[in-house]
């Protein structure tokens, strides 16, 4: 999203707004609602909040516990963690 380098989409996280405005990581990707990929690159993630992209791809204001949540998640991945689903 925020470098615009495509990737496989295991390599992305799905970050959704559920219709009841709550946004958060979706890492099954098959939560319902309105859908944003961001790269798991930590300088990308930033960028990506930053500059208010990832804010206009949900149409809501992101909140500080999502960038928590999406920087745990690319620990946990580089640990052997959580693996996305095609």
């Amino acid at each position: 999203m925020a470098c615009r380098t495509p990737r496989q989409k295991r390599e992305l996280r799905r970050v959704v707004r559920a219709p009841d405005g709550d946004v958060q990581l979706d890492p099954s990707g098959r939560l319902p609602g309105r859908g944003a990929y961001v790269c798991a690159d930590p300088a990308c993630i930033e960028r990506a909040i930053d500059r208010g992209a990832l804010s206009r791809a949900l149409a809501v204001p992101i909140p500080e516990r999502l960038r928590e949540a999406l920087e745990g998640s690319i620990l946990s991945i580089d640990q052997g963690g959580i693996r996305g689903q095609e």
